[in-house]
């Protein structure tokens, strides 16, 4: 990371629920929980978690000079809802293999 930035990851417990329309897009009780100064905390839900089938990859593509390059999956009503780092930079190796969404509900 750089001076004034920093991004912790760690294993969580939480339940977490992604819903949209009604219908169940992931459920995961072992999120990784990522911190990144000045963004809200992420929850990175492992790819078995999550109902990939309603799912339609995206064409967008976005880079982050801490993570990598991101893609996206957008189901229907929400374009982009859902990004995942498929090759991240080694400082964040863990969350490989796992997606993140906009709207997520912890219970």
């Amino acid at each position: 990371m750089t001076a004034g930035h920093r991004i912790t990851i760690e294993q969580g417990t939480e339940h977490v629920r992604v819903v949209h329309d009604g219908q169940v897009l992931a459920e995961s009780t072992r999120p990784l929980l990522l911190r990144e100064t000045g963004l809200p905390v992420r929850y990175y839900l492992p790819m078995e978690d999550v109902r990939t089938e309603l799912l339609t990859p995206s064409d967008t593509h976005t880079h982050c000079p801490f993570k990598g390059d991101a893609s996206y999956w957008s189901v229907p009503g929400a374009p982009d809802l859902v990004w995942t780092y498929p090759d991240p930079k080694p400082e964040v190796a863990e969350i490989k293999n796992h997606v993140c969404f906009y709207e997520v509900k912890v219970i």
